[in-house]
């Protein structure tokens, strides 16, 4: 992947269950991790006791974080209800050149912050809360 710019990686989000998804926020800062547990079958018969890890097991998970700007006060309150309804809801994160990466998540995070001389923004986290696919662009 070649050098992109950042502004163009967007967070949307399924609203209505209907699988028509909107840019929810003007994000100045997003960051989208994959982590994997593992499972460790090491035993005392483990050659030279080098661990060994059990393929295909453990706990697989993906966390989108950001920060910006909400596009709209329809995004602010759509994104707050989830947070206190404590609602699991498709999302999507699209990556230029990368692709987009989708499924169910959990708003785990939502803090709202502002100086005096400037404008109110917002942080988010959520946590995967199913089956992530990955559609490559």
């Amino acid at each position: 992947m070649v050098a992109q710019k950042g502004k163009d990686i967007l967070l949307k989000l399924d609203a209505d269950g209907t699988g028509d998804f909107l840019t929810v926020a003007g994000l100045r800062t997003k960051k989208l991790a994959f982590n994997s547990e593992t499972v460790d079958v090491t035993d005392a018969d483990s050659a030279g006791r080098w661990r060994e890890l059990l393929a295909g097991s453990g706990v697989q998970r993906a966390a989108v974080s950001g920060s910006g700007i909400f596009k709209d006060a329809a995004s602010d309150a759509h994104i707050r209800q989830n947070f206190f309804d404590g609602a699991i809801v498709g999302w999507q994160l699209g990556i230029p050149d990368f692709g987009i990466v989708e499924g169910p998540f959990q708003i785990t995070a939502l803090e709202y912050s502002g100086n005096h001389d400037g404008e109110v923004t917002f942080e988010v986290a959520l946590e995967s809360a199913g089956p992530i696919s990955f559609e490559a662009a």
